[in-house]
C-alpha cells in the first residue's frame, strides 16, 4: 500500500508528506547552521567578553586584544582601536603572538567578524597552554552575543 495522499485524479498517491518531511529536515540544518554561523548561542560569561569590556581592556593595558580576521577584512572595516592584527592563518601565529605578549600566561581576548573563528582559536590556544584567552563572541559585525564591534561605534583604525 502506498502512503500519501490521493492525487485530484484518483490515481497516483501524492508524496506530499515525504516531501514536507524532507524541506522541514533540510530548514532545520540551515537554521543549524544559521546560527553557528553567526554565532547566535554565543556565552558572554565565564572567558567571553563583550564588545565595550573587550575595547576597556585594550585601551588601559589589562589585555592585549587580537584581531585575528584577514587582511582584506581589515581593509574593509578597520582593526578595533588598540588592537593588534594577526591573521590567524599565518603559520606563524602563535611566534607572531608570542613575540607581542609577556607569555603563554598573558591575558589576551580574540575578535573575528561574528565570534565563530575566534571561538575556535580561543580553544585550540588553550589547549596549546595559553592559560588566560578571552573570546569576544560579538566580534566586528554582531553575532547573537551582541551588536559588534562597529554597531556599538567603537573606533577603529586604518591600516
Amino acid at each position: 500500500m502506498a502512503s500519501g495522499v490521493p492525487s485530484p485524479d484518483g490515481q497516483q498517491p501524492r508524496r506530499a508528506f515525504a516531501r514536507r518531511g524532507l524541506l522541514l529536515g533540510a530548514l532545520a540544518v540551515a537554521g543549524v547552521a544559521a546560527a553557528s554561523w553567526s554565532n547566535v548561542g554565543a556565552d558572554l560569561s565565564g572567558r567571553a567578553l563583550s564588545v565595550q569590556e573587550a575595547h576597556t581592556g585594550a585601551f588601559s593595558g589589562d589585555i592585549t586584544l587580537v584581531d585575528i580576521r584577514r587582511p582584506d577584512e581589515w581593509a574593509r572595516t578597520g582593526i578595533p582601536e588598540g588592537a593588534i592584527a594577526i591573521d590567524m592563518r599565518d603559520p606563524d601565529f602563535v611566534t607572531k603572538l608570542l613575540a607581542q605578549v609577556s607569555g603563554p600566561d598573558a591575558v589576551i581576548a580574540l575578535i573575528c567578524a561574528r565570534g565563530v573563528r575566534s571561538r575556535h582559536l580561543a580553544g585550540r590556544l588553550n589547549e596549546a597552554g595559553f592559560t588566560h584567552i578571552l573570546d569576544v563572541p560579538e566580534g566586528m559585525l554582531g553575532s547573537g552575543a551582541g551588536p559588534g564591534w562597529l554597531a556599538a561605534g567603537l573606533p577603529v583604525t586604518r591600516s
